[in-house]
């Protein structure tokens, strides 16, 4: 079986397409920015278990196309992650995403995010999408807040920690975001 990775996506200054076997240094580099993985997951990971998770990229996600991951790149460099995904955690398809702190308050969070909800309710076909995020997160928080995610539920974490549960559901036709679908 040929892997089918995710589809290329372009939106106004990003382009979101699979990585590349290439791209594990930028993928690792990015993960271990403590400013970047303290949001992600359980937190900060080894720099090993970041390979391997690259690595499950490839082998599990792609080969037997669990769901869409992407390399978020501008003007040619890796500068985020992006998926989408169904989750037990929201009930639903879940947008994660991570950008490099250089790129942090430029407008790409918002740029990247819309785009991950476009791309679900257009290409999907999901009347919802979801995000969770840690209660602590304000930026994150007030970003999803901007582009229409509401506040849904609270997650009570086994290490006494919060996480946000927000939902969007789709609307009408001002939904679509300048995003284009790549062969």
């Amino acid at each position: 079986m040929t892997p089918t990775p995710a589809p290329t996506l372009r939106t106004d200054r990003l382009l979101l397409e699979p990585y590349t076997p290439a791209d594990e240094e930028d993928f690792v580099a990015l993960f271990q920015d403590v400013a970047v993985s303290r949001w992600m997951g359980d937190g900060p990971s080894s720099e090993e278990e970041d390979r391997a998770l690259f690595g499950r990229i490839f082998t599990t996600v792609y080969a037997h196309r669990l769901f869409d991951v992407w390399a978020v790149r501008r003007d040619g460099r890796l500068i985020g992650h992006a998926e989408i995904k169904p989750t037990e955690e929201s009930g639903g398809h879940e947008i994660i995403y991570a950008l490099a702190p250089a790129a942090w308050g430029s407008g790409l969070g918002t740029e990247l995010a819309r785009a991950l909800v476009a791309y679900g309710f257009d290409t999907l076909g999901l009347t919802e999408v979801h995000a969770t995020v840690a209660a602590p997160n304000s930026a994150s928080l007030t970003l999803l807040n901007r582009i229409g995610f509401e506040h849904v539920r609270d997650i009570s974490e086994d290490d006494g920690s919060t996480t946000r549960v927000l939902t969007r559901r789709r609307s009408t036709a001002t939904d679509r975001a300048s995003l284009t679908r790549q062969g």
